[in-house]
């Protein structure tokens, strides 16, 4: 049988040299690569009539039960990383459809995160345009040293950015639902309610995944906790912040500053009120985007497809 393979969302043009996908073409796969966004689920699935397999970076692109039913050819669906929310994975399995994993670096995100930060807490994106623009020494920054770091969720990520806050000088406090005092004190960090976090933290930064019970955990309660002082960090996903509440805490003065890698829109559209917003620092969800992480995300791809083909799927994912 002749395969057909979507790369989708392949926005540098970067995929090919990450993976041997030569090898794949050689075994008779046809592929194609997609480097821009769909603009509707309409598009995506007329793009994609007569494909059997795809690779999906992250949640760039929504795999909902439609989209299956609409692509009957479809029988492998790759994602990055071993989790993704844009997928209905039981839907899938449903159709018929088999959907893999890959592995991911550990270490991409925890360090955009606390290159954010450091970016906020010195104003390094105003002061280069300042720079550039004639400009000396227009702001005046703070230090992380003796600040207090609010970590919530402290899995791999949230361990990795206790750490960081610890080398820094930073008291280190952290919560999530099921997060227990000996965790806690095994990642160097102290376990305190969701509410004392908020009011202590200095900075809060978040590294839950995206579910039901965590959309919107952080919003209008939690933003005046922070406080005129506090900076709010996401680099985990935007629905997790409700949206309206940090435009309004970021324009009214509720807290002092928002550094964000994630959004409920993504890419974020022109004229988006949070591209306005004062005291930000934004980055286009460049947490995984890295050339180990792409290594690792297509690497991983190329051997689930090959794994496939020889009738063994490996790092399958079920609902």
């Amino acid at each position: 049988m002749t395969h057909r393979l979507a790369i989708l969302d392949d926005y540098q043009d970067v995929a090919h040299g990450f993976a041997d996908f030569a090898a794949l073409e050689a075994a008779g796969v046809t592929i194609t690569s997609y480097r821009e966004p769909f603009a509707s689920r309409d598009a995506l699935v007329s793009a994609l009539a007569g494909t059997t397999m795809v690779i999906a970076m992250r949640e760039r692109t929504a795999f909902p039960r439609e989209v299956f039913e609409q692509l009957p050819a479809l029988q492998l669906l790759v994602t990055t990383g071993m989790a993704n929310a844009s997928i209905d994975v039981a839907a899938a399995t449903e159709h018929g459809v088999t959907v893999c994993g890959t592995p991911g670096s550990p270490t991409a995100a925890p360090e955009l995160t606390w290159a954010l930060l450091l970016a906020i807490a010195r104003h390094l994106p105003a002061e280069d345009h300042s720079l550039r623009a004639g400009g000396w020494q227009s702001t005046v920054g703070f230090e992380l040293a003796g600040k207090t770091l609010g970590i919530v969720g402290l899995g791999k990520i949230g361990r990795r950015v206790a750490a960081y806050g610890q080398a820094f000088g930073m008291d280190v406090v952290a919560w999530s639902r099921n997060l227990t005092a000996e965790a806690a004190a095994e990642a160097g960090a102290r376990l305190v309610s969701k509410k004392e976090l908020f009011t202590l933290a200095d900075v809060a930064t978040l590294h839950l995944r995206l579910s039901p019970r965590s959309e919107n955990i952080v919003g209008e309660e939690e933003l005046r906790l922070l406080g005129p002082e506090g900076i709010l960090v996401n680099t985990a996903r935007g629905p997790l912040v409700d949206q309206e509440a940090l435009l309004r805490a970021l324009t009214e003065g509720w807290i002092r500053g928002a550094a964000l890698d994630v959004f409920d829109q993504e890419p974020l559209p022109a004229g988006h009120p949070l591209l306005a917003a004062p005291n930000t620092v934004l980055s286009p969800h460049l947490g995984y985007v890295t050339q180990e992480s792409y290594r690792q995300f297509y690497g991983g791809a190329v051997e689930d497809i090959t794994a496939w083909l020889a009738g063994s799927p490996v790092r399958t994912i079920t609902a």
